[in-house]
This record gives structure tokens, sequence and C-alpha cells, in this order.
């Protein structure tokens, strides 16, 4: 496997967003209080190679794209998304999806934070979001809620590609217990989205996580 990271320029890109307001009629906000860790891009949306799978990840960084009229990573998505074998995205990288075109008249889900602005503001054509989707699968298409959202799908997408074993090995490594049930989301009750159930009337927060591959226990062991 090669990893590209895929950006305007190549280098060390900053992970802080550049200031922006939050919406219409709002002040724009100073970031440079934050702390600012960098990646290193590989490539730029012009020289990247050929890819098989395309992970688009969200932030206040989109918000300021799309508010500076910077349409790169659409374009981008749109130009590639033909060839890819999958397309993935993270929080609202669902709205970049949307404004590429390529959520047209499909299933998608997105940050519940941002919930009313990410379904309110006419991206895309006819997409159907899902509010008490954890993450949402359509076709090669896969979207997530929030970042650790993105964490979950991330584990149901490498089970979907790999045998699970190795794949349930590498999560209970690194101690982490994912959500493992795509239709509900509990934070889509904490930011009261219309049309979700509430918290036990189907289902319990003890339904949200458990390692990976484990036998429950019943006999009362201490």
């Amino acid at each position: 496997m090669t990893l590209s990271v895929i950006s305007h320029e190549k280098g060390p890109i900053t992970a802080r967003p550049p200031p922006h307001s939050m919406g219409p009629d709002m002040p724009t906000m100073d970031f440079s209080n934050m702390m600012n860790p960098s990646i290193m891009a590989t490539h730029t949306f012009d020289d990247a190679p050929p890819l098989d799978i395309l992970l688009v990840s969200g932030g206040l960084g989109n918000l300021a794209l799309l508010q500076a009229g910077d349409n790169k990573i659409e374009d981008f998505i749109a130009s590639r998304f033909e060839s890819l074998d999958y397309l993935l995205s993270v929080c609202i990288g669902s709205v970049s999806l949307a404004r590429a075109g390529v959520l047209d008249n499909r299933r998608a889900t997105s940050n519940k934070g941002a919930w009313q602005w990410v379904t309110g503001s006419g991206f895309g054509t006819n997409v159907t979001w899902v509010p008490a989707a954890r993450w949402v699968q359509d076709g090669k298409v896969w979207t997530s809620s929030g970042v650790a959202a993105g964490m979950d799908m991330t584990y149901a997408f490498l089970r979907h590609i790999y045998p699970q074993q190795p794949v349930d090995d590498m999560v209970n490594g690194i101690e982490y217990a994912p959500h493992t049930d795509p239709h509900w989301d509990p934070f889509a009750v904490v930011h009261k989205l219309p049309g979700v159930e509430p918290i036990g009337k189907n289902h319990s927060l003890a339904d949200c996580v458990a390692p990976v591959g484990q036998v429950e226990m019943t006999s009362g062991h201490h």
C-alpha cells in the first residue's frame, strides 16, 4: 500500500485553520492561538498519482476554503471519482463530496453538530442525508459522522476489504473499541436531530462500544 497526502502544495501543511467566520454576519475568527501541527503533503492536486481509495477529511478548514471560493478539493474529487474503487469522507468532508456532485441521488451522513448547515445549504442534488447514521455506505461511497465516527467507519471499511482477524487484532492492539452499528449514532440524540429516536427506546448507550471479537462474559465474573 502506498499512501499519498494531497494538498495545494507539496511539503508541510498546517493543521491550523485560516481565519474565517462561522456563518453569515458573524465576525472573522482568528485561530493563531491554536497549536499548529503539520502534515507532509506528498503531492499536489495536479500531480497526484492514480488512486484506488480517496479519503476526504473535514473540519474548520473546509469552511474556510468554501468562504474563500476555493474549489480545488471538489474539482479533484469530481475528476477522480470514476477511476476510484472507493471514496470516503469524515465529518463535513461530505460537503466536499456533495459539492463535487458525487453524492447526487445517494445516501450520506455528516457531523451531527453541523447538521443544519450541511443539510440546509443546498449542497448536492437529491442527497438523502441520514440523521441517525454513524456512517453510511452507498455503493463505493462511504461517509461518516464526526471525527471519532470516522475511526468507526474506517474499522468497518477495513473489515470490508480485508479479513476480519488481522483488522480486529490491529484495533485491539491499540485498545480501541469501535462503535459497530452504522445505523445509530448517539450524537444524533445529543444534537437533537429531527426524527431520531431517544436513547433507551430501541438503543442503550451500552450498545455503543465493546472490544471487537470477544465473547460477552455473562456468568458472574467480577
